[in-house]
């Protein structure tokens, strides 16, 4: 097996030895192998082919030198020895005569290199034959779209939407004509390689428009690898002139965080309307229930057929997604003095919602987010939510359905896990903190907004004898800052909710507030939103 990473990879050549060929898109586990071979701060792509590569798990691959991390891999592979074949491709970055020919040259040493490699013989009709035919299909579909995805994130995709997904990333989107009889068959080959739909990485990519423009198009996950900068501006652009639903995700091409990556493909598969979601509808005399599987936190709301909370609970997460969810849902009920055969379904929503087992449905919690905040104050249009593990914006219509969001990464900055981690370290209780914020004279900056550091920084301002109360609005700033880039992304519109159990540190919805300009509303039931959204799906409401 031949294994490439790129699309101008000269594929049909290798067939023409007979030889079978694949993408090599395999997330890694960890990057064990990689870091102690080359630099630590390599894409997380790179470091994924030196891990293929040095594990023994490929052994004979086409590189192209398009980018200097994948030139970087090449010297490392070289050195090692750890491939039977590896052949470095020089790609051309514009598509002119001179560069054809150039790169005709470069298809030729690869022909005569892997025949020299292998003993076989190249094939000409096999490598005619080796052409597809264009894809002419015409029926509706949602793409990925950006940089390479990995298998994971295509699986996701794939398993969750409704309608069928192109691949349509940098590695995907490949399409080359075969080339014309008579002539220079290589000069040719060069050219329909070359004159492909570009990837960023060309000199002029202006034609990667007709991506976005196409009328049988539903919905972009537009995929980004972390460290790599090419496609992070076309995401931006196009973010601003897409007239279809967008959402980001951006990965190191590890397996790690599943559990994050899954909801984000999820809440956009509910965002098209592409989830498999049960019908429902609401009966006299019946009880709907929602369980909210966190982090840090398992709520249950229980509501009746017109919406109204009967009972709610809210139980610090432990022993399990199911025993967690299964005690909040007992206290609920017995908090109403219903029994559980009265409650007529369930929706589970939380990171922990896929090990509930007790939901008729499993909704991400933008979705429920979303629909519990234009509940609890239908004019709502931006919701905020802080919750121990992560961090949102989302854009609603009138309706309460989501049109956008933005998740933060896996860093827990700007969560309600960060600010645990700081009142620890200060000393404060979640209530001391809350009310210190609001309390401050001199304007700190923490300027690591990464926890582990902010944690360091903390502890330098404490020994420099710097007021607590300052130090805490410090903090709370931080915070503000990671949750306004996340609204700057959705283009939050007024009014604003915040929700989630950082909805009770007064200070911090004030920084917040602040730093939108805005002003953020707050209710009693902020804990419990992504449950009553849950519940409110249940009911069909």
């Amino acid at each position: 097996m031949i294994y490439y990473v790129c699309k101008y990879t000269p594929v049909e050549l290798l067939r023409g030895f007979g030889a079978e060929t694949a993408v090599l898109d395999l997330e890694a586990d960890n990057f064990d192998l990689s870091d102690r071979a080359a630099h630590v701060n390599l894409c997380g792509f790179g470091k994924s082919v030196l891990e293929a590569a040095l594990s023994g798990g490929v052994q004979e691959l086409v590189l192209v030198n398009c980018c200097d991390v994948m030139r970087r891999v090449y010297d490392v592979l070289k050195a090692k020895g750890c491939c039977r074949f590896l052949f470095m491709l020089d790609l051309p970055h514009t598509d002119g005569e001179c560069q054809r020919e150039r790169f005709a040259r470069e298809i030729l040493r690869l022909r005569n290199e892997y025949a020299a490699y292998s003993g076989k013989a190249f094939d000409s009709a096999l490598f005619m034959s080796s052409f597809g035919a264009p894809d002419t299909a015409q029926e509706p579909f949602v793409a990925i779209i950006g940089a390479r995805a990995g298998r994971e994130v295509q699986r996701m995709m794939r398993e969750t939407c409704a309608l069928p997904v192109r691949d349509l990333t940098c590695v995907g989107n490949r399409a080359v004509a075969a080339p014309e009889p008579g002539g220079d068959v290589f000069l040719s080959y060069a050219a329909a390689l070359l004159s492909q739909l570009p990837c960023r990485r060309m000199a002029d990519s202006s034609s990667r428009r007709a991506l976005f423009e196409d009328p049988a198009l539903r919905g972009i996950m537009y995929h980004t690898i972390k460290f790599c900068d090419y496609y992070g501006m076309e995401y931006a652009q196009a973010q601003r002139e897409c007239a279809v639903p967008m959402a980001r995700i951006e990965t190191d091409y590890t397996r790690q965080s599943s559990g994050q990556l899954r909801t984000r493909v999820e809440a956009f598969a509910e965002t098209i309307g592409g989830a498999a979601v049960k019908p429902a509808s609401a009966a006299a005399g019946k009880y709907y229930a929602g369980v909210d599987s966190g982090s840090a936190s398992t709520d249950a709301v229980i509501i009746d057929s017109s919406g109204n909370i009967a009972a709610s609970c809210v139980l610090p997460t432990g022993g399990g997604a199911k025993v967690s969810a299964d005690s909040a849902l007992s206290e609920a009920l017995k908090k109403a003095g219903l029994r559980r055969e009265q409650i007529a379904r369930v929706v589970a929503t939380g990171y922990g919602r896929a090990g509930i087992g007790e939901g008729s449905d499993s909704i991400t919690e933008i979705s429920c987010h979303a629909k519990g905040a234009h509940r609890l104050l239908p004019e709502a249009r931006t919701v905020i939510d802080i919750g121990g593990q992560d961090s949102k914006a989302i854009l609603i219509d009138g309706n309460g359905r989501v049109v956008s969001f933005a998740m933060n990464d896996k860093c827990a900055a700007g969560t309600g896990r960060f600010l645990e981690m700081m009142a620890r370290t200060l000393g404060l209780s979640m209530d001391e903190m809350s009310r210190a914020g609001l309390k401050w004279k001199e304007n700190i900056v923490i300027s690591s907004m990464c926890t582990v550091f902010a944690e360091s920084e903390v502890v330098t301002l404490v020994a420099q004898n710097r007021a607590v109360d300052d130090i805490v609005h410090g903090l709370n700033n931080s915070v503000a800052a990671k949750i306004a880039a996340l609204v700057s992304r959705v283009g939050g519109e007024e009014r604003y909710i915040i929700t989630g159990g950082v909805a009770q540190n007064a200070g911090v919805v004030r920084a917040v507030g602040e730093k939108l300009d805005t002003e953020l509303y707050v209710c009693g039931e902020a804990q419990i939103c992504g449950a009553l959204g849950a519940a409110l799906f249940a009911a069909g409401l």
